[in-house]
């Protein structure tokens, strides 16, 4: 960074002006830390932007694929990663200490920040008390969805063990495209039967896509 004037260095621009005053680019430089000898940092945070597709898909990288920019090794990657995640979690917290789900959208913008964004399909389930308050969140697979991947037993036993009175089910499309297809569909109907022989609700099943998700509730698909 030494091409640039002082006041312009990203961490000294944060400092006079604030977080928000600086470029993806730059939040991105700060915290890789340095560049490499031909490569200045902010060149190599470019990079990084460039390779995610922008800041949205750095949500998607993983750390061999972070490794494979030039200039960022391990502990960079480890960095970067430990920020999304970071921020993953600050905007899934709703600064209480249990959520309650009063609306089909409630769940839809807990579960989007934790699970939208990866690169592979995870199934799991969101546990929720008599009042549909958080009890917690659950990923049981992680591959390609399928009957195997979504057994009733594993989840209502999951439930049952959270001592769950309701759950709405989750996964997300690597696609980006929340749309369920006929499998969904099919699941979930399979899902919801199994939940009304185990005496536990099934309030919603959310599809999670790239910045917007799908709820069979919203939809009309779950009475």
């Amino acid at each position: 960074m030494n091409f640039l004037a002082p006041q312009d260095r990203p961490r000294e621009k944060l400092a006079r002006a604030g977080a928000t005053s600086l470029g993806d680019n730059e939040l991105v430089a700060l915290l890789l830390g340095t560049g490499i000898k031909t490569r200045p940092v902010l060149v190599v945070a470019q990079d990084v932007l460039d390779r995610a597709g922008g800041v949205a898909g750095l949500m998607r990288m993983t750390a061999d694929e972070l490794r494979g920019v030039a200039g960022v090794g391990a502990p960079r990657a480890a960095r970067l990663l430990a920020a999304v995640e970071l921020g993953r979690r600050a905007v899934a917290s709703r600064g209480e200490e249990r959520p309650r789900f009063k609306q089909p959208s409630d769940i839809g913008r807990y579960l989007l920040p934790l699970y939208g964004g990866h690169r592979e399909e995870r199934f799991g389930v969101v546990m929720l008390d008599s009042k549909l308050r958080l009890i917690r969140a659950e990923t049981l697979s992680v591959g390609i969805l399928d009957a195997s991947m979504a057994h009733p037993r594993e989840i209502f036993r999951t439930a049952t063990l959270a001592s769950a009175s309701a759950i709405a089910l989750f996964h997300n499309h690597p696609s980006g495209d929340p749309a369920p297809s006929p499998d969904d569909l099919a699941l979930t109907r399979r899902l919801v039967a199994a939940g009304e022989l185990m005496g536990i609700n099934v309030v919603d099943h959310v599809i999670l896509g790239d910045g917007r998700w799908f709820s069979f509730r919203d939809a009309g698909l779950l009475r």
